[in-house]
């Protein structure tokens, strides 16, 4: 299983755009991936109800997790949609 831990970076958090994006990302890995705001309940992160409804603010911890031939590459990918701010 590969692990990444990463800080959000939109500025208003993880709200209803940059959520789509990232769960539209997720939905596409062809694994299944999992979200977890610091030490609370992980979710499916390809579900945009979950992502939500895990009120993911701006410098927040994250944890993505997925297992899979291209793990990596796929939590570098989802990773820097986290990273990136989407409400400059």
């Amino acid at each position: 299983m590969a692990v990444r831990t990463v800080l959000i970076g939109s500025t208003h958090g993880l709200h209803a755009r940059p959520a789509k994006l990232f769960t539209k990302a997720a939905a596409a890995a062809g694994a299944p991936v999992t979200l977890q705001k610091g030490d609370g309940k992980a979710v499916n992160a390809a579900s945009i109800l979950g992502v939500i409804s895990l009120g993911i603010n701006h410098g927040d911890s994250v944890t993505l997790s997925t297992d899979g031939d291209n793990a990596d590459t796929v939590l570098d990918e989802l990773s820097e949609l986290l990273l990136t701010d989407h409400d400059a």
